[in-house]
């Protein structure tokens, strides 16, 4: 169990670089490029267009081709896809890679997400919060690598990273084994075992209102958290006397303070419950977020950026268990709509920001971006309103 965790850890580690790569470095390519932040936008949002295929498709594939050959074409087309940004095609080119690379790691996110929370039935958020962490430093490390390219004028060398560390991963989930009982829960399923999987399950009418809730909150917060992120860095250059690097290396404080909250929230939400843990973290987000949009000063800027990634830290991971708790028996299916629904967001935001950071000044892009929040806020108490009783699903068939 213990070897799977860790190789589930390394998987995210690389779709958190995968995830904020594009940010770290997209003032260069809009440059390089000579191109907008609208097309920089539509960059991004090709990737997720290909993360929301990958995400839907990851539970057929799964069941008909085995968890670990899943996982190893998406992580086969994500090593492909950052290959080819590593040659720095035309534009055009590039606009068409992208999906690739989305497919690649939305998939990843959902498989892996999914196996974890089946495999670690008694310390689901424990677990998430562990692998949540290794995107987070994924998500860290890269700001901080690309702002060390960036000085030294050499920020092409970052798509080439990201391809080595994937190709490795990719080895290892072709060749290690997790003992036979693992091993036979990611193989290939029997054609019995087809047959079962097939069997179509839906949710009752009482898990349903607090699904479509949990649906437009993920939607939300994939695509605040994208559009924050990618954006960050061109933020702080319009806003702060930051350089270029610098500015980049910053993104790295949020995500370093994200990195500090995953180490304990899975502690935390287990301990004091999964809702609790939640509105908590989204009342203090929307307090760094507003005070983000106001604040002037380089150092208060920071300083929200930080709280805002320390809130943030558990809650797309202990939001997945939460809900899977609350809707039990279908928990590939649940995850899959959870991720796609982010995938969604985190196509649309990015755009929609891009053409924000264009057209109007960066004080609107931050106050879209806190009433998103505040919106955020208001889904999870909805959430924890309508799902008070614990019990919404009982699986049945149709």
């Amino acid at each position: 169990m213990r070897k799977i965790l860790w190789l589930s850890c390394l998987s995210y580690l690389v779709i958190g670089i995968a995830h904020i790569i594009g940010g770290s470095i997209l003032e260069q390519l809009v440059t390089h490029y000579n191109v907008t932040y609208a097309s920089g936008g539509q960059w991004i949002m090709n990737q997720f267009l290909g993360f929301l295929v990958g995400v839907l498709l990851g539970p057929t594939l799964s069941s008909r081709l085995g968890k670990r050959f899943t996982i190893v074409v998406a992580m086969g087309a994500l090593t492909v896809a950052e290959a080819l940004y590593s040659m720095l095609l035309p534009w055009d080119w590039m606009l068409i890679v992208a999906p690739l690379a989305g497919f690649g790691f939305g998939m990843i996110e959902s498989v892996v997400g999914a196996l974890v929370i089946e495999l670690y039935k008694d310390s689901k958020a424990t677990a998430m919060s562990k692998i949540e962490t290794f995107f987070g430093i994924g998500a860290l490390i890269i700001p901080l690598a690309a702002a060390f390219l960036i000085r030294n004028h050499i920020w092409e060398w970052s798509f080439p990273i990201l391809t080595a560390i994937s190709g490795i991963t990719l080895l290892l989930w072709l060749s290690l084994s997790f003992g036979k009982n693992i091993d036979d829960q990611l193989a290939q399923p029997t054609k019995a075992q087809r047959k079962e999987a097939s069997v179509t399950l839906k949710y009752t009418s009482k898990a349903i209102p607090f699904l479509i809730i949990a649906m437009a909150f993920f939607f939300l917060y994939v695509g605040m958290e994208m559009s924050f992120s990618n954006y960050l860095p061109s933020i702080l250059i319009e806003r702060t006397p930051l350089s270029e690097s610098s500015a980049a290396g910053m993104l790295s404080l949020f995500w370093g303070f994200m990195v500090i909250g995953r180490m304990f929230c899975g502690i935390l939400a287990d301990r004091y419950g999964y809702i609790r843990y939640l509105v908590i973290s989204m009342c203090g987000a929307v307090i760094a977020f507003i005070g983000i949009a106001i604040f002037e000063g380089t150092t208060a800027i920071l300083i929200m950026t930080a709280i805002s990634g320390l809130s943030f830290s558990g809650v797309f991971g202990i939001g997945l268990v939460y809900v899977n708790s609350c809707i039990s028996g279908m928990t590939e299916r649940t995850t899959s709509l959870l991720v796609a629904c982010g995938g969604i967001g985190g196509a649309l935001f990015p755009k929609l920001t891009g053409f924000v950071m264009d057209n109007y000044f960066v004080s609107a892009t931050l106050s879209l971006i806190a009433c998103i929040v505040a919106v955020m806020l208001v889904c999870m108490v909805a959430m924890m309103l309508v799902g008070r009783n614990r019990d919404l699903q009982q699986v049945t068939n149709s």
